[in-house]
């Protein structure tokens, strides 16, 4: 196991019981999601809607440690509870800006998983 990984199956693989088609499903549909939750994120930070961020954050956090990504989830958790209470507004920029960074991480990873299964 690549220790620098920020990606893990093995709760997908526990889900799926390791089939290969089902989890290249899963990985699909994450793709789609980044993608919504890249814009939404960006978005609802330009726009002020810190609410509709937290919302977003959480569901994000499921998605994301669906595919082991515990410690981005745990972080999007946290801001989440943040824009609950407006706390800290100031740090949601930066929470924003490492989601992105982490999320084209795991794309990366999961891409190179993808390609694996399709041959």
């Amino acid at each position: 196991m690549n220790e620098n990984k920020l990606t893990s199956l093995a709760y997908l693989d526990e889900v799926t019981g390791g089939d290969p088609e089902i989890t290249k499903e899963f990985i699909e549909m994450f793709f789609e999601q980044i993608i919504e939750f890249k814009t939404g994120l960006r978005d609802f930070l330009s726009q002020k809607k810190y609410k509709e961020l937290g919302e977003l954050a959480h569901k994000a956090k499921s998605s994301v440690m669906t595919f082991g990504m515990n410690d981005l989830g745990m972080r999007l958790k946290q801001l989440q509870l943040k824009t609950q209470k407006l706390e800290e507004i100031d740090s949601y920029e930066e929470q924003v800006v490492e989601f992105e960074t982490l999320i084209e991480q795991a794309q990366k990873e999961l891409s190179e998983i993808l390609e694996t299964i399709k041959k």
